[in-house]
């Protein structure tokens, strides 16, 4: 090789490292570009989503229905009755309580009502026992005794045999409750007298005195004008009534006595139906009916056994 050779070889090999490396400048040249091109991108989505500070908040979504109720349930619970916290008067909500007045009155009449019931189912009862006790067998009620009539004469159990006997305790100072009892089997009587006029004139009605204290035969005489004709009264020494009272289980006793000596006696309230032999045939309480006790007096008297 010649120095001209030499040196034209060593120009060339210059230009081919020069051009490899400007080649590689500009690779690199382009990857950069089209990496900040990327970043540049990336960049705009993230300020797109929400990322910049600058862009306005978006508005809060209106109050749901269960929202709006929820509150009314809150209002409706922060006062006692009304539902408004704030006095203003316009809600929907009652001032009044739960329990009203009329209320109170309608309970209390339901439970006088039922008490009232429960007397005289009871009462009903009783009656019911009594004759079934009759018709199987006879009470170890009543038995012999002796008193006296409004004439002073003396009669005793004997003196009515033959007859049907309705028979009431009472005094002749008695408000309300004997009065009530004696006109009810005077009018059982009118009754019988238009209805079974044979068996009413097998009926004697009798009133004996328990407080013989102060009944008098001339007490008694007056106390009888307001009474059916056709009772008996009688009375008797202390010593008598109790006796004969003890015999039919009457309850009897002072009550309300005041300074004077003025008093009433509580006692059992029954009327006491015996057969034409003496013997016990029934027995009606104070919640029996006029009619009740006409039929109860029939079917016994008109009643014939089997045997």
């Amino acid at each position: 090789w010649s120095q001209a050779q030499v040196g034209t070889s060593q120009a060339m090999m210059l230009r081919t490292a020069a051009s490899s490396g400007l080649i590689r400048k500009l690779g690199n040249a382009a990857t950069i570009c089209q990496l900040s091109r990327v970043s540049i991108v990336a960049s705009g989505a993230r300020s797109n989503s929400g990322g910049s500070s600058s862009a306005p908040p978006p508005p809060p979504p209106p109050p749901s229905n269960a929202g709006a109720a929820a509150s009314s349930v809150k209002y409706a619970k922060t006062t006692a009755g009304t539902g408004d916290p704030e006095g203003s008067g316009a809600t929907g909500f009652s001032t009044r309580g739960p329990v009203t007045w009329p209320a109170l009155g309608l309970v209390a009449i339901a439970a006088a009502s039922a008490v009232s019931y429960y007397k005289i189912e009871r009462e009903r009862r009783l009656e019911n026992a009594m004759g079934k006790i009759v018709s199987t067998g006879k009470p170890a009620i009543g038995g012999p005794w002796s008193l006296v009539d409004l004439d002073g004469n003396l009669v005793t159990n004997e003196s009515f045999k033959g007859k049907w006997t309705l028979l009431y305790f009472g005094f002749a100072r008695c408000p309300d409750i004997c009065p009530s009892e004696m006109v009810k089997i005077g009018k059982v009587m009118d009754t019988l007298e238009k209805e079974h006029p044979k068996l009413r004139g097998q009926i004697q009605p009798i009133f004996v005195s328990i407080d013989p204290a102060r009944d008098s035969l001339k007490a008694l005489r007056d106390y009888a004008k307001d009474f059916h004709p056709s009772y008996v009264f009688l009375t008797g020494a202390p010593q008598q009534v109790q006796a004969m009272a003890k015999k039919y289980r009457v309850y009897m006793s002072k009550a309300d006595e005041t300074e004077d000596g003025d008093y009433l006696v509580d006692h059992s309230i029954v009327v006491y139906f015996h057969d034409e032999t003496g013997d016990i045939a029934d027995c009606f309480t104070q919640s029996m009916r006029p009619s009740d006790i006409v039929e109860k007096v029939v079917e016994r008297m008109t009643f014939v056994p089997s045997y």
